[in-house]
């Protein structure tokens, strides 16, 4: 799918090397116009900090905050971008781990933030998000190209293309799961979709410093 909007996917080597439903790695091939850069830290990252420094290029981050542009409410403009490309960065990581990747990389603290208004709760039917309004990478691709494509920044035509893809991921998963001898798989007990409890976990621990710190 062509985009205006340049997506660049900073994912944690744990998703690269060892996570089975990478919804990182989906997204990435939905979007033409998009690249996946694995690492920890950035600033010492050479295609990263190449990227952010162009002067052609408007870098924002995706990530909630109090001073993030709300991109449902119209509040980033093509006037804002002055004719510059809108490179979104995403952290494709669990939310501890982007929480760390952000923390030892000042220079995409530095940039400007952007969120959106989800339409709804997460779709993904084989993970257990820990609070409402958690979405996977691919999910959180999904709202904010519709976002900027209400904004008029973007054009989204195909919507269903990214979620009906998600949907035959899952179902694949929920088939191997089907098939496996024996009442666990992969180490897990595996359960059917359909029957599971998918109300957001109850924050403790380090999931309830998450719940304040995404408020």
């Amino acid at each position: 799918m062509a985009t205006r909007t340049r997506f660049v996917l900073l994912m944690h080597p744990k998703e690269f090397k060892q996570e089975k439903e990478a919804t990182g790695r989906l997204t990435h091939l939905c979007l033409a116009n998009s690249e996946i850069q694995v690492g920890i830290g950035f600033d010492d990252h050479e295609a990263v900090q190449r990227i952010i420094a162009t002067p052609e290029n408007f870098p924002v981050l995706l990530y909630p905050g109090a001073n993030a542009h709300d991109l449902s409410r119209g509040e980033l403009t093509a006037d804002v971008l002055q004719g510059r490309q809108l490179v979104v960065f995403l952290l494709d990581a669990t939310w501890s781990c982007a929480r760390k990747m952000l923390r030892v990389s000042p220079t995409l603290q530095r940039l400007p933030r952007v969120k959106f208004t989800a339409s709804g709760r997460s779709r993904y039917l084989i993970k257990r998000q820990p609070q409402d309004g958690c979405l996977s990478t691919l999910e959180a691709a999904h709202e904010l190209l519709g976002a900027l494509a209400a904004a008029g920044l973007d054009r989204y035509e195909d919507p269903a293309q990214m979620l009906g893809l998600f949907e035959k991921m899952q179902q694949h998963q929920i088939r191997c799961a089907s098939q496996s001898t024996g009442p666990r798989h992969g180490g897990r007990t595996v359960r059917d979709p359909a029957t599971r409890d998918n109300t957001p976990a109850q924050p403790r621990g380090n999931s309830a410093r998450r719940r304040r710190y995404l408020k």
